[in-house]
């Protein structure tokens, strides 16, 4: 790779991510709290780019040896490297959004690793707002003994089930988009009747219910996907950060 390229590729890599970093759209692709290193791994990137591009970018350039007939004979060529820009620009002027239905759909919900033996009881007031990870767990791995008749609230996307029904998920993250598996929750009740224009695939629900032994099967893998019984469904904006870690 010609150093001009290496040069430009650092230089757009690192100002991508001090962009991301902050104007906090990294939340989509990283874990919360990753921001500040990312903004340092970039400023360190822009600066080694532009000390790069600084050298004579002509001092290592090709020359072409005489001909045969004593004329040099220029030839272009493009270098396929330069290709390597493309998902820069495209992530510097679109940024791609957060996963969501599309990713959910086509991944099993991952429970079992998360698999936990200590649910502490549920703090006071009613309904209590849980994530959608720590409720399944609880449905799931604890029976629902701590969840028992209390009244929750979750927040998440809706995902269509292959029967007609909608599951409420969030995508987990360990460190990045790379590693992330849906939590799915089934949502026992009629949606259509709490949600003008009915439900729909990526729309963000705040759901409140209460805990159902009704569990289903996921299509993709086959795990447990537990159900909460629904009493209300309010319509809410796309959160700020949308993975639960």
């Amino acid at each position: 790779m010609r150093r001009e390229v290496q040069s430009v590729l650092l230089f757009l890599v690192g100002g991508t991510m001090v962009k991301i970093g902050l104007t906090g759209t990294y939340v989509r692709y990283v874990r919360v709290g990753l921001g500040p290193y990312l903004i340092a791994a970039g400023v360190v990137l822009v600066v080694v780019g532009l000390a790069s591009l600084g050298q004579p970018l002509f001092a290592r350039a090709d020359v072409t040896p005489p001909a045969a007939d004593g004329h040099q004979h220029g030839h272009g060529r493009f270098d396929v490297v330069w290709l390597l820009l493309a998902p820069v620009f495209a992530l510097l002027v679109i940024a791609p959004p957060a996963l969501g239905s599309y990713a959910a759909s086509r991944s099993g919900t991952d429970l079992r690793a998360l698999a936990s033996t200590n649910y502490p009881p549920l703090p006071d007031g009613d309904p209590v707002r849980l994530s959608v990870l720590d409720y399944a767990t609880r449905a799931v791995f604890d029976q629902g003994r701590s969840l028992g008749s209390r009244t929750v609230t979750m927040s998440g996307f809706l995902v269509a089930d292959d029967h007609g029904g909608w599951y409420l998920t969030r995508m987990v993250i360990m460190c990045c988009a790379a590693d992330a598996r849906p939590i799915k929750v089934g949502l026992a009740g009629d949606l259509a009747a709490e949600m003008p224009g009915g439900p729909r695939p990526d729309a963000w629900v705040q759901v409140t219910g209460r805990y159902t032994a009704q569990t289903g099967a996921d299509a993709v893998n086959h795990e447990r996907i537990p159900y909460v019984r629904v009493l209300t469904v309010e319509p809410i904006p796309a959160p700020a950060h949308p993975y639960e870690a």
